[in-house]
């Protein structure tokens, strides 16, 4: 029999591709907030990256969130992504 298939999703830190459930989804909702986005089921445009601060560091640093939404990302969105961040892992 086939092995079922999960979906594959590159992480904006580290750039590897990883199961979707993996993964931790940053979400822009349709109002412009970010959010992490624990159930992967909201609607909105989404960004995935690996439950660890090292992904996040270099996704801040190499401006992996930028790229994915394609605008300017301020430092207080940062900020909460890694609170939030810090109770999940």
């Amino acid at each position: 029999m086939n092995a079922k298939k999960f979906p594959q999703r590159q992480c904006i830190g580290c750039g590897e591709m990883k199961n979707k459930k993996e993964m931790i989804r940053i979400l822009k909702t349709p109002e412009g907030e970010f959010v992490v986005d624990a159930t992967g089921r909201k609607n909105g445009r989404g960004a995935y990256i690996c439950p660890s601060m090292d992904c996040f560091k270099k996704a801040v640093k190499g401006k992996g969130l930028e790229r994915s939404f394609k605008m300017a990302i301020p430092k207080e969105v940062y900020e909460t992504l890694e609170k939030e961040m810090e109770q999940l892992g």
